[in-house]
């Protein structure tokens, strides 16, 4: 059994950055903490389409996924898992990163400029702090049967209600 000690997002990061914790959890309510096992958390791996980027993250995708209904996510048919930032890692490519920023320019969205696939968003959340958003699409090793029984959270990003879903989901 996992046991997670919930903490305030300063300690669990101070935690993390000392490497005091062995992974973060994220639970069904959207609380960020440290576990103390990794029976749920692991690392996976993602790329763009000619692979010229490479990354990997601590994640459960059990946790959930999110899909959102604000005008790029919609058009990206977007679909990620939200990480902390100290749980992603750039394995390759930061010079063929480019990043899209549009209206309030608090979101960045990072695609390869070879390929043009989306791989991972990067933000400020209040359950979060700091994130990345990886794409599920770009996840190179989480098997089908895992993702289709990840649970999905959608949120109205189109009226700038993030912890509530858009009324119509359908098309997400």
């Amino acid at each position: 059994m996992m046991r997670t000690a919930f903490l305030d997002e300063q300690t669990l990061y101070a935690a993390l950055r000392d490497r005091a914790a062995r992974s973060v959890c994220r639970a069904g309510n959207g609380r960020v903490g440290v576990c103390s096992g990794d029976e749920k958390m692991k690392t996976v791996h993602g790329s763009c389409h000619c692979g010229a980027v490479r990354y990997e993250a601590d994640l459960d995708i059990k946790a959930g996924t999110i899909k959102c209904n604000c005008s790029i996510c919609t058009k990206m048919r977007f679909w990620g898992v939200q990480v902390p930032s100290a749980a992603f890692r750039l394995l390759a490519g930061a010079d063929a990163l480019s990043e899209y920023r549009f209206h309030l320019k608090r979101d960045g969205h990072c695609f390869c400029r070879h390929c043009g696939i989306n791989v991972f968003s990067t933000g400020h959340s209040p359950r979060l702090g700091a994130f990345h958003a990886v794409t599920v699409a770009s996840l190179d090793d989480v098997p089908v049967e895992e993702l289709l029984a990840a649970p999905v959270r959608y949120v109205d990003g189109r009226n700038d209600e993030w912890e509530s879903p858009p009324k119509e989901i359908r098309h997400l």
